[in-house]
């Protein structure tokens, strides 16, 4: 009778110790939906409410907000985009750098017990095309937990990025700049350049015609300009656009452009004339951003993607600002 009772204890305690995960969609406004965005340490750009409005609406997709509660408290945010044909018998399901973490959550077995629900919640079948980018750390235990749930790997190498902490004040930023790059910003700061900055977009057209003409001529990767446009339109509504212009007696010669996403902002374009370079501009309008930024209450400066194939050298430039190389799993299906 007494090994029957210690049973009994055992299965009551382990369901008790048992976590719980849930995915509760659209309960929220927008407004608290912001807020908790907020709270997020190194959120990113494709998981931003701006960023989904702008992506529904121009690919005719259906965004949707999710809270990751475990064990009833709220762990995390999630936002997918969603297409479907007949009655959803063709379904598309984007899952962009999710999901993201409140402070104290984030393990392994967090993203595991995420995982869990959100294959119940959109299982695989005919008709039904996945697209997940995790946000996680590149390393084989994660990889593991995606093969688990049937994922399967769509890339040859993870996604990297180089993420600059701004919370610490300018004297410490600069100091922690590589000694070439700081060297290079002094020279800019001698030219007599003058750095313009707005979130109405002044320069925008100017900078997106530049961009537009560069991109073709060089054919290198990077967004397209009608979808730049579009989330530039959306962004500046909120005012979480933010424009630098460096200017030679009154003329642009490099312009760069930045998205506020919560408490963190990412580098989305830039273009620097043959001028531009010779004077480093773009030394002066990125180490200028941060004290934009600073202004802003942004803690988190993400310079975007980065390479060692196609564009080493973008890398060693973004590296030089003190950053640190963070990198994502990459695609999977």
């Amino acid at each position: 009778m007494k090994s029957v009772q210690n049973q009994v204890t055992m299965v009551e305690k382990a369901v008790k110790n048992q976590n719980i995960c849930e995915i509760e969609w659209d309960d929220l406004s927008v407004l608290e939906w912001n807020t908790r965005f907020y709270c997020i340490r190194r959120s990113n750009l494709l998981q931003s409410l701006d960023y989904a409005h702008t992506m529904a609406r121009i690919n005719h997709q259906k965004a949707r907000r999710g809270v990751i509660k475990i064990n009833g408290a709220e762990a995390g945010l999630v936002q997918v985009l969603e297409a479907g044909l007949f009655k959803n018998a063709v379904h598309g399901v984007l899952l962009d750098r999710g999901p993201l973490w409140f402070d104290g959550y984030g393990s392994i077995d967090d993203f595991e017990l995420f995982l869990s629900v959100f294959s119940k919640e959109f299982p695989k079948r005919l008709g039904r095309r996945i697209r997940f980018i995790p946000e996680m750390e590149n390393n084989d235990e994660t990889k593991d937990v995606l093969h688990k749930y049937g994922y399967k790997c769509g890339s040859n190498h993870g996604y990297q990025t180089v993420l600059v902490d701004i919370s610490r004040n300018l004297d410490v930023l600069r100091k922690n700049l590589n000694p070439k790059w700081r060297n290079k910003l002094n020279k800019s700061e001698k030219h007599g350049l003058d750095v313009v900055w707005g979130d109405k977009g002044a320069y925008f057209p100017w900078l997106i015609q530049k961009y537009t003409e560069d991109k073709a001529l060089r054919k290198y990767d990077g967004p397209a300009p009608k979808s730049i446009a579009a989330l530039a339109y959306q962004f500046s509504r909120g005012q979480n656009m933010l424009i630098g212009a460096a200017l030679l007696e009154g003329e642009p010669i490099a312009a760069i452009l930045i998205f506020n996403h919560g408490a963190s902002a990412t580098y989305q374009i830039g273009y620097t004339s043959e001028v531009g370079r010779k004077k480093c501009a773009h030394h002066l309008l990125l180490w200028t951003a941060m004290a934009q930024l600073k202004e802003r209450n942004i803690n988190d400066f993400d310079l975007g993607g980065v390479n060692d194939e196609s564009a080493k050298g973008v890398k060693t430039f973004k590296e030089g600002l003190g950053g640190q190389l963070y990198e994502t799993l990459g695609l999977y299906h």
